[in-house]
């Protein structure tokens, strides 16, 4: 046998994406990522998320799971959850005491939220107070075009929805930042203490109200505003969700546009991937499971987090229909966790252990473990639960690469696997790598998206 023979058989050798890719493979790619970025664009809010992912869902006839729903193979149910998360499922031909075949992203992402007594003004210019949400380096949200996405509770009970800054009409917004001229001292701090979170004030307007002559007159013109074009008033913040965002839509990027620029893939790029594939389904074998979960960024906690009863009470509706018992249910299920992990930067490589980091362009990465500093808060994943995700895959045609989040002593992260992997479901996280991860405007590769979807449907499909 000559060396070369042996290197092949032996080696693992990953291949650069574009050296396996065919010509069917690349249109349906490109297509597919053309519908992913029209989601983007819509979906920049885990609120919009689930609105776009409802329509799509009944237009595909999926219908809301209601308790004691009589269930046969091949029904599509839903739950909403309260406009911020959304469960759905096809129901099997296999009992569910064979367990259900689960997918789990999250949909929110690290945004400012504006506080909820915001409006204020000062040396004559009307501002928004915010509270950042989730982790994000605070000097990139400055000197950035910046739209506001939300809704608003009206003391009547009137429920007001807000965008503005997405359209090209549309006026945009902005965080101040220092100039280079005055920044001696600011210079001097870290990046970290270079811009605090109370100085992320969005600026609104500076003119005042015509013929006005009282007090906080921007601030008041700003109110005219507001409430000649949706009737709110001051308090009506009090009960206002809204939201700051990067504005502007999801592009290409690069001469050869191979890939994609926008806010929000983590981890709206898994959560379509897991989502698309879910509508095409007829019969699967096993009951197929999508969740696309809220407040991953911030602990997935809350009514509309991955830790929240809202997956268990939809769950056991679904094996109340077989009089299934719902944690033997659990206990035969496979989840594929798919979150996004960090593509390696050749700009700062001392940061992640080369060999063992995921790479633009080689397609979805899987992650036996995240946690930080000795796999501290990870789900780590089994030698039998890798093999059952790498058998899948290569029956399926998916091309996988191995991820692990920066070197051992460097940081780390998780996400929802641990809080599935606690309700004894088999979990492995999975996802599309992200170069620029938190930032307002993070890459991904479109190759890397096309097999994160291939991957999901797999999943749905089984062994």
């Amino acid at each position: 046998m000559s060396n070369e023979t042996l290197r092949e058989q032996l080696l693992f050798q990953p291949k650069h994406g574009y050296d396996l890719l065919t010509a069917e493979q690349r249109t349906e790619m490109e297509e597919y990522c053309k519908k992913y970025s029209a989601f983007m664009d819509a979906a920049k809010t885990e609120r919009e998320a689930v609105t776009y992912t409802v329509e799509m869902a009944e237009k595909a006839g999926f219908k809301p799971l209601v308790a004691g729903m009589e269930l046969k193979p091949g029904d599509r149910v839903y739950r909403n959850n309260r406009g911020k998360s959304i469960i759905l499922a096809v129901i099997g031909s296999a009992s569910l005491n064979e367990g259900v075949n689960i997918t789990a992203a999250h949909i929110d992402s690290p945004r400012m939220d504006v506080k909820p007594n915001p409006l204020y003004e000062d040396s004559e210019i009307a501002f928004f107070k915010t509270h950042y949400y989730g982790g994000i380096k605070k000097y990139q949200w400055t000197t950035i075009p910046l739209a506001i996405h939300g809704v608003v509770y009206k003391k009547n009970g009137e429920v007001i929805t807000i965008t503005i800054g997405e359209a090209d009409t549309d006026p945009i917004f902005c965080v101040s930042d220092l100039l280079i001229h005055l920044s001696a001292d600011q210079m001097r701090k870290t990046l970290a203490e270079g811009i605090t979170g109370e100085q992320l004030n969005l600026i609104l307007g500076t003119t005042p109200l015509a013929g006005d002559e009282g007090s906080d007159r921007m601030k008041l013109a700003v109110l005219s505003i507001l409430n000649e074009k949706y009737g709110i008033i001051e308090e009506d913040f009090l009960s206002a969700e809204l939201t700051i965002v990067p504005a502007g839509k999801c592009r290409e990027v690069g001469l050869d546009r191979s890939l994609l620029g926008a806010y929000g893939h983590d981890d709206r790029v898994c959560a379509f991937a897991s989502f698309l594939p879910l509508l095409d389904l007829t019969v699967p074998t096993k009951t197929a499971v999508c969740v696309l979960a809220d407040k991953e960024e911030i602990g997935s906690v809350g009514i509309s987090g991955m830790q929240s009863q809202c997956f268990e009470d939809f769950m056991a509706d679904i094996c109340a229909s077989q009089n299934v018992s719902l944690l033997h249910c659990f206990a035969n299920s496979f989840c594929l966790s798919s979150d996004v992990t960090n593509a390696f930067d050749p700009n700062f490589p001392e940061t992640c252990d080369k060999r063992n980091n995921s790479r633009l362009n080689y397609g979805v990465g899987i992650c036996k473990y995240t946690g930080s500093r000795g796999k501290g808060g990870a789900s780590d994943a089994s030698a039998e639960a890798m093999g059952y995700v790498r058998s899948l895959f290569a029956e399926n045609g998916v091309v996988w690469q191995s991820a692990t989040l920066g070197k051992v002593d460097q940081g780390g992260g998780g996400t929802v696997a641990a809080y599935m992997a606690n309700r004894n479901i088999v979990t492995v996280d999975a996802g599309v790598p992200v170069l620029c991860m938190h930032a307002p405007m993070e890459l991904v590769s479109k190759y890397d998206c096309y097999m994160t979807m291939k991957a999901m449907a797999a999943v749905y499909k089984g062994r």
